[in-house]
């Protein structure tokens, strides 16, 4: 048993988790197997090493002995040894699947059908308030004029002579035998003398279908509806696989969202941002009605409650960000020209800070910034650590 510790040996800290184990020890194995690295006995000492380390730590009982008493407590007896424990036969099948083309074991069932994926568009209405899309998929079935056996109806088929019926053959790979798909039957177990007619000796039949997709209130881009069973078919024998319909939603015009929260630039004009006033504002509900405070600046943001999305997995319903943005008049006529030079010499005097007082102090920073110099006002402001104006 290897003295070094086996959290090093795998490169992963003492917490990591199962599947960081699990992923530090297939690195390992495929860059030190040793049918990658013939006659490189340093490779084969790591591969060892690392399978050790790996059968213990991915056993949780052995991991706790091992955590607590070191390498003395699995030799003394706290723990088990050998490559029967955890989840190693899990993680050793898939790596010399991965290197070998196949695994360990005898002959394998029915395989599974293929799970699918299907990515669907939807408008930003539609996500928040939900709906039904019907959507167009290739299929792929058992062929129902030979029942998936490839082989046209009432013709032999005659069991595989290399697999013997069982669609695998065992392969020596240095010193560790493997199963791997049979390459005379393709792993069927069977070899078909007259291919049938209508699926060409493939078993299946491709066609194309409509399935009719119910779209929860709420969805987001990312999120995925899963329709049992609407996936490509399995092996005669084995269930079909899923179908996976990934939801992205449309970029919106005027609204953009954010979980449950939906932000809405409004424009509105300098004379209803310094008096005052009401503007109707647009929601996925409808209009909803503004208060505009006088004096309200551009970018100041207003928080309309529960005009937002309604969560697809909660009954909570986000809010609705509005935020402001003060229109400059253009293409004016001389007349309004006049009017807005007028307007501009009456705020001027004693009492122009009043009128300005961001201007202001933006410029009197500036100022300070140049000549060194800070007021008392934002000395003390400093002092008390208090936001500026």
């Amino acid at each position: 048993m290897s003295k070094t510790c086996y959290y090093e040996i795998l490169s992963v800290s003492k917490t990591a988790s199962e599947g960081e184990i699990k992923k530090a020890y297939r690195k390992m194995a495929m860059k030190y197997h040793p049918d990658r690295n013939p006659d490189d006995a340093e490779a084969e000492n790591k591969f060892k090493e690392a399978a050790e380390a790996y059968e213990v730590l991915s056993d949780a009982q052995k991991r706790a002995t091992y955590d607590q008493f070191g390498h003395a407590g699995l030799e003394g007896g706290h723990g088990g040894g050998g490559f029967g424990g955890g989840g190693f036969g899990d993680a050793f099948g898939d790596i010399f699947g991965d290197i070998f083309g196949g695994g360990f074991g005898g002959q394998r069932g029915p395989q599974p059908g293929q799970d699918l994926q299907y990515e669907l568009e939807v408008s930003l209405e539609d996500a928040v308030a939900g709906t039904t899309v019907d959507i167009r998929i290739p299929t792929k079935d058992i062929c129902d004029a030979c029942d998936g056996t490839g082989a046209e109806p009432g013709s032999d088929v005659e069991t595989c002579p290399t697999c013997h019926g069982a669609g695998q053959v065992r392969m020596q790979q240095g010193f560790f035998a493997v199963n791997r798909t049979c390459p005379s039957c393709h792993g069927s177990g069977k070899l078909i003398k007259t291919p049938c007619k209508k699926c060409r000796g493939e078993g299946y039949t491709h066609d194309n279908k409509t399935l009719s997709v119910k779209i929860p209130a709420g969805v987001d881009t990312g999120d995925r509806i899963r329709l049992q069973g609407e996936g490509e078919a399995g092996e005669p024998g084995a269930p079909r696989g899923d179908l996976y319909v990934r939801i992205r939603v449309k970029k919106h015009s005027i609204f953009e969202r954010d979980g449950n929260t939906l932000y809405c630039e409004l424009p509105i004009g300098f004379a209803t941002a310094a008096l005052g006033g009401s503007v109707d504002v647009p929601t996925l509900g409808g209009k909803a009605n503004l208060k505009i405070p006088a004096g309200t600046q551009s970018g100041q943001r207003f928080k309309l409650a529960g005009k937002g999305v309604k969560s697809v997995r909660t009954s909570h319903i986000g809010d609705m960000i509005v935020q402001i943005n003060i229109e400059t008049p253009v293409k004016l006529t001389a007349r309004q020209k006049e009017l807005l030079q007028e307007f501009d010499e009456s705020l001027q005097g004693k009492h122009h800070k009043q009128h300005s007082p961001q201007e202001h102090s933006f410029f009197d920073s500036v100022k300070s910034f140049f000549t060194g110099d800070d007021d008392d006002d934002s000395k003390s402001k400093k002092d008390k650590n208090e936001p500026w104006n």
